[in-house]
């Protein structure tokens, strides 16, 4: 196979060869390059979000490059630039042999030249008779101009993230200098960037940025542009970058970023596209919701430490569309979204999942267990004793589910997932949305797996729309310049749990929103129905609250981005109020909407004690929710009601007691003292 593809790529340069000199390797009139045209992002309302485009760009003369800059892009994308005529059949054949090796397509073929061709005059599509054009292109413009000349062209034309185009951009973006002020260690992180621009950006992927910068600068010392000592002292240079804004981007920043994420990873050269062709991007975004969401945030976090960070995302249950997004308190100081990048620990916003696992099974709210200290055994002598919040470690009373969950009792939670197993809350947590690795262990039930806000947001949607999940939406249609719909994306329904389920779960969480619930300060905030959640990581390190209507689910995260440092209060004081205020000001123009009740759930009063009928006694006592025929029937044991005179006419005999006249009772007299006294004393030990 492998000669058959050497001699193919070899018969391919030999025909191209002959192909230019038969055209003289003259300069052949090139075709002019493509129209450079805005592209619009527009909002659910058809509103402008924001337009991208190219302009961003500061063309520079190749003197205008230092030479060490200039090495470093030719290292890591074609060392024998000036070596070939456009083509260069060595790396084409090389390229072959790795991707026979791998048994795929893991390297390119592609020079500098090529690489200039299809940026100037092509698009991005991926067929035979592109390259051909792109090969005959590349000869041609070897043949016009200068290698310096098309060195130039190329450092001008590629796109380095962030809305930033050209060699010239890039250095004023990421270290605040122009091009010409470039050293070897902030070239060589530049020239890893072009190969996947948002995956290797050094704003939001350090790690990988310094791994590009690495592999660069090795490629230099390999092809002699540098010596091994001058790559060990740059891979030590500390570099200082600049944040700043990107170009072009005024409204929803952080969203419109992952607009631009978005085509980078959906669409061959999808950057480009967006900055240059004239596309009209419809989103789900409601810049009227995104707009509260910012203030909400703003405003929640004003008088704490400038280092306290979070996030804010908002979802239409019904349908996936994400309607707002905050990433952060500033996009001009952190690009790093923290609503789909951060993974942290939900805490206790994560137990939704273990009470539907829980009422799938057979639990009702008005199951109960006790809250007393209990261990379990995590296997090699090693146990685990949950504890609840606060000074209190131990309740020392029964709870029913409902309870349980309105209070986020911990000790409960490992109960109820010892019960049932934490594979099954992993199974649902999955199945509603959940997108992450979660550890399958008791301490599961306590949210100490790490997810993002935007997965934890988009699984609670699944209880919001009545157990139908939606995946989150950014992107509805793209149109070309033309009017021809590039692509289009509809809501993808899928029940995964009842209707039923999604009821017990979603009431028994309105009653956190309520009083005695750990977010019950804030109900008169929202004015309208409404569930949640709130979640509180040990050491108050995150605060978390997850909450929504039937219309619009939201979830707010708060922590340092240093996790060592904590945020000093719980979901329910920092988290939740921003929450609130977010869906009283999204909402303002909606009429508030009950969750519709399911033609099988019934409604009975119950203990809290208990969980069985509550009598007149009970001092603790709540509505609850239950599907028909699951309902308890029998009156609560604990608290009987005690009705003495009916007891007493009804049970003894009405010969044995004579009332005083007209005194209702009040003054019994027996007619035969010792046959009352006798069926007294059997009445009373029976009670």
């Amino acid at each position: 196979m492998f000669k058959n593809i050497s001699r193919s790529a070899l018969a391919l340069a030999v025909i191209l060869i002959i192909f230019a000199l038969i055209s003289g390797c003259s300069a052949l009139s090139l075709p002019e390059p493509q129209m450079v045209t805005a592209s619009k992002i527009l909002d659910v309302n058809n509103q402008t979000i924001t337009t991208l485009f190219k302009e961003n760009r500061v063309r520079v003369s190749i003197n205008q490059i230092p030479d060490v800059t200039q090495k470093a892009f030719i290292a890591i994308e074609d060392t024998r630039f000036y070596k070939h005529f456009g083509l260069d059949p060595v790396r084409i054949i090389g390229a072959a042999w790795t991707d026979i090796k791998a048994g795929k397509l893991v390297e390119g073929g592609s020079t500098i030249t090529q690489q200039t061709v299809k940026n100037l005059y092509l698009s991005g599509e991926k067929t035979f008779g592109r390259k051909f054009i792109e090969a005959w292109l590349a000869i041609q413009l070897e043949s016009k101009y200068t290698k310096k000349e098309i060195l130039e062209m190329y450092l001008n034309q590629i796109y380095f993230g962030h809305g930033a185009y050209g060699i010239e951009t890039a250095a004023q973006l990421y270290f605040d200098k122009p091009a010409s002020k470039l050293d070897l260690a902030e070239s060589a992180m530049l020239a890893g960037l072009p190969k996947a621009p948002n995956t290797y950006s050094p704003f939001q992927n350090w790690e990988g940025a310094k791994n590009r910068q690495n592999i660069t600068l090795k490629q230099m010392a390999d092809a002699g542009f540098i010596s091994s000592e001058e790559a060990e002292k740059a891979r030590r240079e500390k570099l200082v970058l600049k944040s700043s804004d990107d170009a072009g981007v005024r409204k929803a920043p952080y969203f419109v970023n992952e607009i631009i994420k978005y085509f980078t990873e959906h669409h061959e050269n999808g950057a480009a596209m967006l900055f240059s062709e004239g596309l009209t991007v419809y989103t789900t975004l409601d810049l009227n919701m995104q707009k509260a969401a910012e203030n909400s945030f703003d405003n929640g976090l004003a008088h704490h430490s400038s280092s306290l960070e979070g996030a804010l995302v908002a979802i239409d249950p019904t349908n996936g569309y994400i309607k707002a997004m905050v990433g952060g308190r500033d996009f001009s100081r952190s690009k790093f979204n923290r609503a789909v990048q951060a993974h942290r620990q939900p805490g206790s916003a994560f137990k939704p999942f273990l009470y539907t696992a829980a009422i799938e099974r057979g639990y009702t709210q008005g199951s109960t267990l006790m809250c007393e200290p209990a261990k379990f055994s995590l296997g090699n002598g090693r146990t685990y004793k949950p504890t609840d919040y606060g000074t209190n470690p131990y309740h020392y009373r029964p709870f029913t589910l409902r309870e349980a969950l309105a209070k986020s009792d911990n000790v409960l939670a490992v109960k109820l997932a010892n019960e049932i197993g934490p594979e099954a809350i992993v199974e649902y947590a999955k199945k509603m949305g959940i997108t992450s690795n979660l550890r399958p262990y008791l301490s599961l039930a306590l949210g100490t797996s790490e997810i993002t806000p935007l997965e934890l947001t988009s699984a609670y949607g699944t209880l919001a729309s009545g157990g139908i999940k939606n995946e989150p939406l950014l992107v509805l249609k793209i149109v070309d310049k033309n009017g021809q719909v590039l692509e289009e994306n509809t809501p993808q329904p899928q029940r995964v749990i009842s209707r039923t389920t999604a009821f017990l779960v979603t009431d028994m969480l309105t009653s956190v929103l309520q009083p005695g619930g750990t977010a019950g300060s804030v109900s008169s905030i929202v004015a309208r129905t409404a569930a949640g959640k709130t979640g509180t990581t040990q050491n108050y390190r995150d605060a978390w609250f997850v909450g929504y209507t039937p219309s619009l689910v939201a979830g707010v995260y708060i922590g340092h981005d240093d996790p060592s440092k904590s945020v000093g209060s719980t979901g329910g004081s920092i988290a939740a109020p921003i929450w609130a205020n977010f869906v009283a000001q999204a909402l303002k123009n909606s009429a508030a909407t009950d969750f519709t009740v399911p033609p099988d759930i019934i409604r009975v009063n119950i203990c809290a004690d208990s969980g069985l009928l509550a009598t007149q006694n009970s001092p603790k006592n709540f509505n609850a929710s239950f599907v028909s025929g699951t309902e308890p029937t029998e009156y609560c044991s604990l608290h009987p009601d005690v009705d003495w005179y009916s007891d007493w006419y009804n049970e003894l005999s009405p010969n044995d007691i004579t009332p005083a006249p007209d005194d209702n009772f009040s003054n019994p007299v027996p007619d035969d003292f010792s046959g009352f006294r006798q069926r007294f004393r059997d009445w009373f030990f029976r009670r």
